[in-house]
């Protein structure tokens, strides 16, 4: 639905993060904006024309949920700016870039944009690693960006013509190409970086074991607890915080799966290595803001 510059900016700020926009046409504005769900990850296809969009440090300080972006150009073009550096978008390219820092969108004519935005502890790259691929461009006819391209104008195609698909699974499939993506882009990983990449695998491999721990991972990786620790904490994160998010990941994704329905709440914990039912309720409300009951019934309904 057409909406003008005040609706627009409104919505947009609203469906995303906290922005600020300008218009910096002399005709009228006209602009749009839908938006879905798929799993973990928004969907969203904004369009509009002659437009500045602003992430700064004032609109992060009012909300920052720790989000990704990956912004598809497929009208028009467009100019991401993050950390000093400019990716220019033709149709068919797009950027990744991420709301905890400030950045810049630019638009000098008329375009459309398809933006997936998933919650940044379900990339499964680091931080360090994110931040050297956050506003490049990635090529839609070149590299590793001519297989990602077309899936993500299908997923667009999807979303404009409400057939998303509804199996969770395929959120996760999303998230492994964004990954697999990102991390052919990234720098040549050090050998401690290497050594994260493989604990965050064996952590993948083992969430239903509930001894899993970081001592018991530091065991498989033959280092010391402390040297593991010190891994994670360069990328913002701890072990045992991580491997909690994983489950708990798990445990949502199967929750909003209707395949799953005959599955007691508790199964379901369990077979994610979270055995304490009633630890398990608090920390995913603390996490989704509802109970894994009240989350369930609203998948069902």
């Amino acid at each position: 639905m057409a909406e003008d510059f005040e609706q627009w900016r409104e919505s947009v700020s609203t469906a995303f993060v906290p922005l600020d926009a300008v218009s910096t046409g002399s005709s009228l504005f006209e602009g749009g904006l839908r938006s879905s769900t798929l799993g973990a990850l928004q969907l969203s296809e904004v369009a509009g024309c002659e437009v500045d969009v602003r992430r700064t440090r004032a609109t992060i300080k009012r909300a920052d949920p720790g989000l990704v972006k990956v912004g598809l150009q497929v009208t028009g073009h467009g100019v991401v700016t993050q950390r000093d550096r400019q990716a220019v978008l033709a149709p068919g390219d797009f950027a990744v870039y991420d709301t905890s820092e400030p950045y810049d969108l630019h638009f000098g004519g008329a375009f459309s944009m398809f933006v997936v935005m998933l919650p940044r502890d379900t990339l499964r790259i680091g931080s360090q690693e994110l931040s050297t691929v956050t506003a490049r461009r990635f090529h839609g006819s070149q590299g590793v960006g001519a297989s990602v391209s077309p899936f993500l104008a299908g997923l667009r195609k999807n979303l404009v013509e409400n057939d998303l698909p509804v199996t969770p699974m395929f959120a996760d499939a999303v998230l492994e190409l964004l990954c697999a993506a990102l991390d052919e882009e990234a720098p040549r990983r050090t050998a401690g970086s290497t050594l994260l990449v493989e604990a965050e695998s064996l952590i993948e491999a083992h969430l239903g074991d509930p001894t899993l721990s970081t001592a018991s991972l530091a065991g498989r990786l033959h280092v010391s607890t402390r040297y593991l620790q010190r891994l994670f904490e360069s990328d913002g994160r701890t072990v045992a915080g991580w491997i909690r998010s994983r489950r708990l990941d798990r445990c949502h994704r199967d929750l909003g799966d209707s395949r799953l329905l005959s599955e007691s709440i508790g199964a379901i914990a369990a077979r994610h290595g979270l055995v304490d039912s009633s630890s398990f309720s608090k920390q995913f409300k603390d996490t989704y803001g509802m109970s894994p009951r009240a989350y369930r019934a609203t998948r069902a309904s």
